[in-house]
């Protein structure tokens, strides 16, 4: 029996980030807040509890005063920031700057929008930390659009400009674009896209996974993908192995296993979201050589 875990799973830049600066702090102080978790993976969110890390809500960061609090790699509005003042907190700021530089684009094209009645459409998942961040740089005014039927929001006899979650599917921002183009065209007439500008805005240490994940999945006989159940970027990384390979099974942890996906003479590959832990994935693939009896 072969296992590989892919070595282009793992962490991303900004993930790794977070949780090197969260470490840090606690060495020192054995204590910090985090606003919400600080990575969609509740087994390094437990790892991290164990050292110290208190994972708060918005609402219960409104209550604490004289300490000290993580923002994640996610982002955050400017209602954040102007609370944490307030409240006499300090920020340590691990927000990706990918996220930020984005935040910044976000805030400047809906000034330049305002000015022309125009709107700003934000392809994302409702509710996800990193698009409140974005939508925060717009007043809420923005317009979070994920299915088709969300594109009812948006009026198409006026200007719009358009951006993306930086962590969703590369071919699903192109179909969304190009949907809006074709309702803009219907409302308007064909010189009407004039008015529509469409900003690529996914991360490329995200969206370069697809294709690497296409190839690492086909050619193993069984793919163990490990994930939280909250990551979006692990549910559309996951899709990629499931539509290359059938024997795709999505994990939380070895504990998800079951034995009888696999034969005693398949190729078995590991891999994993940018919110998987490398510990975890080698955590699996232990699990499976003493399960199989496997020579390391």
């Amino acid at each position: 029996m072969e296992i590989e875990i892919d070595k282009n799973s793992g962490y991303c830049f900004g993930v790794e980030f977070a949780i090197e600066m969260a470490e840090d702090e606690m060495k020192d102080s054995g204590h910090l807040y985090c606003l919400g978790d600080i990575v969609h993976n509740s087994m390094e969110v437990e790892r991290l509890e164990a050292k110290g890390l208190k994972i708060i809500s918005r609402e219960e960061l409104e209550e604490i005063h004289d300490a000290k609090v993580l923002i994640r790699a996610h982002g955050e509005p400017p209602e954040t920031y102007k609370l944490a003042l307030k409240n006499n907190i300090e920020l340590i700021d691990a927000s990706c700057p990918v996220v930020l530089k984005l935040q910044n684009r976000v805030k400047n094209s809906y000034d330049q929008m305002e000015a022309n009645n125009g709107q700003i459409v934000i392809y994302g998942k409702p509710g996800h930390a990193e698009v409140i961040g974005l939508t925060g740089q717009t007043k809420e005014n923005a317009i979070v659009v994920m299915e088709d039927k969300d594109l009812e929001q948006i009026d198409f006899s006026r200007p719009v400009t358009l951006y993306s979650q930086t962590t969703k599917s590369t071919k699903g921002f192109y179909r969304i674009k190009s949907l809006i183009e074709e309702r803009i065209k219907e409302a308007k007439g064909e010189l009407a896209v004039l008015d529509f500008k469409a900003n690529d805005s996914i991360c490329r240490q995200v969206s370069n996974r697809e294709p690497s994940m296409e190839k690492f999945s086909s050619k193993h006989d069984v793919v163990l993908f490990v994930s939280g159940k909250k990551s979006s970027n692990g549910k559309a990384l996951y899709g990629v192995c499931k539509k290359n390979n059938e024997r795709s099974y999505f994990i939380e942890s070895e504990k998800e296993i079951d034995l009888f996906w696999i034969n005693p003479s398949d190729s078995i590959g590991i891999c994993g979201a940018t919110s998987t832990p490398m510990w975890l994935m080698q955590q699996v693939k232990d699990y499976l050589e003493n399960a199989f009896l496997v020579k390391a």
